[in-house]
């Protein structure tokens, strides 16, 4: 019988007894239930309604009058309906006849008395009946609890015998042979391949031993039989790694060299032999490149080197190297995962694309430099043809040199975010920090922008918290930051609506911030709004900009020793905001 046939065989025996006393319980539960809901339902009415009949004697005169004779009469058609014990019938159908007497007019005082007074008697008879049933039902339900509770016991006893003999046998028949195993795979972890394991029956243990001990077998001829082919393996990668076009230094935890590829051999100017081995801190010493390095932590930034006159740039990857790692202790080689084994130093060339990002830079500052001079002849062109003195234009005229303008304008902004652009790449960012009230820049870039707010009817609310320090800024750099933050919440923003401009102090910092309640940003593109020529998909509605103006943007603030974040919730607006250090006097 298989290991899976006997488990059910248990666990079906279990859910057995589990059911017999289960059925037992319920049949005794019932029936307690049974004689209590008897007890209830036919002897208490029974009991309540003689009540209610003595209540109406006592506070009614004889004769009855007709409601009081109705309410009786009812109470009493009710017992009729519920007569359950031996004698209470006839008490109830001599009640009938004295209230027979009590409900009729014409007789004497006496008689009504004589009524009035068997009627409490036979209604105390109804009582006293119904209260022995109760007595005798009470007793019988007594016994039937006592009964079903030594059943119950009974049965309870021989389920807990049972189970606990299965709670202490069962476990040992499945645990046994996994503590086997558990052992057995231990010795395999051991590299003990002669470890064996036997079960016997014939069920999936024995079929698992069985297995076990064909893996043991096999990992011994592995274990004989793979040392040449891990020579070839290592001889494969140690040539692949040569034939690599980056420099790749390889050091193992206690800074020994691994392996140097030609490429890094000749950047470093080592020699060609007798350097695996090595430890690379003696050989830093002499060596500043390598120093550089080992102890470059800015993985980002590039590494230059001059060769024959020419400037070489290189990024520096470095790889922590994870693998199995094997202690030898007490003859056994215990594993223990994951152990760094040291690091992978890799010399990438990026010459090449450096130069393509200096041309690339130098081109838009030419360009940008270049186009100033014609638009700004063009706003002088366009500033003349409106001058009345010049001559009169009609109205699609005026219309299409308004157009010009605009445009104009547009490029001439394009024009100075492209210079700004090509000062943050090459790090020529020319700053002139002097000490100065947050308020007096917040207030000229309100000014700058209260034009355009005022077409599209949007108030502009400035909150200000007390600011008792100053800052040290670029005045022009950052009120520019203020004014395309108030620019671009401008566009995005509907009319008649209201943008909060707040400058609160917080800690050592300025915080400065724009809110609006426009549409907002959306989730996904909330990592991307500070990048380079990135924009958020239009509306339609409102115009999008060039994607270069909060990266600027960025880039001052930064530069500036300061913070800018974004907080955005789609359909309910955005709050653009940086901030920048007190100015404490030494």
């Amino acid at each position: 019988m298989n290991l899976k046939s006997k488990l059910r065989l248990g666990f079906t025996f279990l859910f057995l007894l589990v059911s017999i006393y289960g059925v037992i319980s319920m049949f005794y539960l019932n029936e307690i239930a049974k004689n209590a809901k008897i007890i209830l339902k036919d002897n208490y009415q029974s009991i309540k309604l003689a009540s209610n009949m003595r209540i109406i004697l006592d506070d009614e005169r004889v004769p009855f009058s007709r409601k009081a004779a109705i309410q009786f009469e009812q109470q009493l058609q009710l017992e009729k309906n519920n007569i359950t014990e031996r004698g209470e019938l006839e008490s109830v159908e001599n009640l009938q006849k004295q209230f027979g007497i009590l409900s009729t007019s014409g007789f004497s005082f006496p008689k009504y008395i004589t009524a009035s007074h068997n009627a409490r008697m036979l209604l105390r008879a109804i009582e006293q009946i119904n209260i022995e049933a109760i007595v005798r039902k009470n007793l019988k339900t007594q016994e039937a609890v006592k009964q079903g509770r030594i059943y119950l016991s009974l049965t309870g006893t021989f389920c807990f015998l049972v189970l606990f003999s299965f709670v202490i046998n069962f476990p040992g028949y499945i645990a046994d042979p996994l503590r086997k195993l558990s052992e057995g795979i231990k010795e395999i972890s051991r590299k003990n391949y002669k470890q064996r394991i036997e079960f016997y029956g014939n069920d999936e243990f024995d079929a698992l031993a069985k297995s076990f001990n064909e893996m043991a077998t096999r990992l011994f001829e592995w274990e004989n039989s793979n040392v040449a082919i891990i020579k070839s393996e290592k001889l494969r990668i140690e040539a692949i790694i040569e034939q690599m076009q980056d420099a790749i230094i390889g050091l193992n935890e206690q800074q020994e060299i691994l392996f140097i590829n030609s490429k890094g051999l000749q950047i470093l100017n080592l020699p060609h032999h007798e350097i695996a081995g090595q430890n690379a801190n003696d050989l830093k010493k002499n060596n500043e490149l390598l120093k550089t390095i080992l102890e470059k932590k800015q993985v980002e930034e590039s590494i230059k080197l001059t060769e024959n006159g020419k400037d070489t740039f290189f990024q520096l990857e470095t790889r922590e190297i994870m693998v199995p790692m094997g202690n030898h202790n007490d003859d056994y080689n215990q594993i223990k995962s994951s152990q760094s084994a040291g690091k992978v130093y890799i010399l990438k060339n990026i010459t090449r694309f450096k130069e393509l990002d200096q041309a690339k830079t130098h081109f838009i500052a030419t360009v940008s430099h270049e186009l100033k001079t014609p638009i700004a002849s063009i706003k002088m062109s366009i500033k003349l043809l409106k001058d009345q003195r010049v001559g009169a234009v009609n109205e699609e005229q005026n219309e299409l040199v308004t157009n010009i303008e605009e445009d104009a304008e547009r490029l001439l902004k394009i024009t100075s975010e492209l210079l700004n652009v090509s000062q943050a790449e090459t790090g020529n960012i020319q700053l002139n920090l002097v000490e100065t009230n947050p308020l007096d820049i917040i207030n000229y870039a309100i000014k700058f922008v209260k034009f355009q707010a005022d077409q599209k009817e949007v108030k502009l609310e400035l909150i200000s918290e007390t600011i008792n320090h100053s800052i040290k800024a670029d005045v022009e750099k950052t009120a520019w930051v203020l004014i395309n933050f108030l620019s671009n919440s401008l566009r995005y923003s509907p009319e008649k609506s209201k943008i909060v401009i707040r400058v609160a102090e917080k800690s050592n910092w300025v915080e400065f911030s724009v809110q609006d309640f426009g549409r907002g940003i959306e989730e996904l593109y909330k990592n991307r709004i500070f990048d380079r020529y990135f924009q958020v998909p239009s509306d339609g509605i409102s115009k999008s900009g060039t994607g270069l103006g909060l990266a600027i943007s960025k880039d001052f603030i930064e530069a500036q020793n300061g913070h800018i974040f974004l907080e955005s919730e789609f359909g309910k607006g955005s709050k653009f905001s940086f901030q920048l250090p007190i100015f404490n006097e030494a």
